[in-house]
């Protein structure tokens, strides 16, 4: 059966590697080792992704546990360097949805993300506004790899699974739609990407990604 449609994971695969700088100033403002940090960091990431928790609650929650003071300055400050952290595109992905579109199929994209953090990623990206389709996590209170996420997807699409590809670069969420009899790629890089749509005989019937694409 024909492909139709093209979904997307948001984090490391439209977007690139997170702000290093972002990272540090976080910790800089805490006075955290790395070692204490991130464990912290991804321990209510779930909680914050699922909508039970907004950005600066989170932090607030951070704080706490990390036996910090609960201010509202400082989880506002590290909630903008949060979304900062993770407002950075991946131009040759985002180029490659703008050909998919105008090849004439289907794109959406199916994220775990934050309230806060999607509003500053709507701010700073137009072509967020391109898609047919957008499934944020925070406004469906569903996390990935959850079953009801990728059938909330397929239904907006208007596709059936095995007419659908979806992107993402966490081997869980991908076995989650393969289990959904979606097609399913893991992104690494673009040219693994590539590779992939071409083993997988897909070459003929999309348009392909371009390493080290820029234009937008």
């Amino acid at each position: 059966m024909a492909l139709r449609a093209v979904v997307f994971d948001y984090g490391m695969v439209l977007s690139g590697a997170p702000d290093p700088a972002a990272w540090a100033a976080m910790r800089r403002i805490t006075g955290l080792a790395e070692e204490r940090f991130e464990p912290l960091y991804w321990a209510d990431r779930a909680a914050y992704d699922d909508g039970t928790l907004t950005g600066v609650a989170f932090w607030r929650n951070f704080l706490r546990k990390a036996g910090l003071p609960e201010e509202e300055a400082m989880a506002a400050d590290l909630n903008r360097w949060d979304c900062r952290f993770w407002t950075v595109q991946n131009p040759a992905m985002v180029a490659w949805q703008l050909a998919l579109k105008q090849r004439g199929l289907l794109t959406a994209i199916c994220s775990n993300m934050g309230d806060s953090t999607l509003a500053s990623v709507e701010r700073a990206f137009d072509w967020i506004h391109r898609f047919d389709v957008l499934i944020w996590s925070c406004e469906l209170g569903i996390v990935k790899p959850d079953a009801a996420i990728y059938r909330q997807t397929l239904a907006r699409l208007g596709t059936l699974p095995e007419e659908t590809l979806f992107i993402d670069d966490k081997q869980e969420n991908i076995d989650a739609a393969r289990a959904r009899g979606i097609r399913a790629i893991q992104f690494s890089s673009v040219e693994h990407l590539l590779q992939e749509l071409t083993a997988g005989g897909l070459a003929s019937e999309l348009p392909l990604p371009v390493c080290g694409q820029a234009k937008l």
